[in-house]
């Protein structure tokens, strides 16, 4: 069970008395948006990293509020960088999902996007033998993404948004599929099934906890161990604990 609490030896240098990811924002006092918490070490501002974790790991976990209440939903996105300061997400759901009829209350919306994660063993750190003052814990990459979705039903947007999505996760098959492929009459009947989402995003909270706040051998070791693990995903954070973004 990952007990190690996230602290940083270098955090006392920072003027901040607090994480800078504790915020309070928003358009009025009631409108509260309140971001990840983010140590120094683990936080990564780099909007190129951010974007490339969003393109590696397109699912999203969507998330707004209705009623009062928190409604998530999975949702695989395209982000598109070339529209707005962060880029804009572009996805679709369907027409009976009611969580799209939030948009035209201008709710804000936040979309989860989790990277590689791994389960890190104490028995890897040098410093297990050296004095044993160590505990297990758990490394990750996310990207949180803001903004005030928009949902498009005109049938002519709902098959260009399926199109760019399309497009996009078929690029580089042998034979890649195209919406054009299927009948048109048949995805005239899904576009009415279908509505499309576009969130212009106003913020982007990446999070890399890959070890950085340990020392060098200690670091070496979680790599090594890693490494040995049988799943792809320990693979991916070695390299991470190796080479994290900056």
């Amino acid at each position: 069970m990952p007990v190690e609490v996230e602290t940083s030896t270098s955090y006392s240098q920072h003027r901040s008395p607090r994480p800078f990811a504790w915020q309070r924002v928003g358009p009025s006092p009631t409108a509260l948006e309140y971001l990840m918490y983010v140590l120094p070490p683990f936080g990564i501002a780099d909007t190129a990293a951010q974007h490339e974790l969003v393109h590696a790991h397109p699912l999203g976990t969507w998330i707004v509020v209705d009623n009062g209440e928190p409604v998530a939903n999975p949702v695989p996105f395209l982000l598109d960088p070339s529209r707005g300061e962060f880029g804009t997400l572009v996805g679709h759901v369907a027409r009976a999902n009611p969580v799209w009829k939030t948009c035209a209350r201008g709710e804000a919306s936040l979309v989860v996007f989790q990277g590689p994660q791994a389960y890190v063993s104490p028995s890897w750190y040098a410093g297990k033998r050296e004095h044993g003052k160590v505990v297990p814990t758990w490394n990750y990459a996310t990207v949180q993404a803001h903004g005030v979705a928009r949902a498009l039903e005109d049938p002519a947007d709902v098959l260009r948004i399926v199109s760019q999505l399309t497009d996009h996760f078929e690029a580089g098959r042998e034979h890649p599929w195209r919406v054009a492929d299927a009948p048109a009459e048949y995805t005239a009947q899904l576009a009415r099934v279908i509505v499309g989402i576009e969130i212009p995003l106003t913020r982007l909270v990446g999070k890399w906890k890959v070890s950085q706040n340990r020392g060098e051998a200690d670091r070496a070791g979680v790599a090594t161990g890693l490494r040995a693990e049988a799943d792809a995903q320990a693979r991916e954070m070695a390299s991470l604990v190796e080479r994290p973004p900056r």
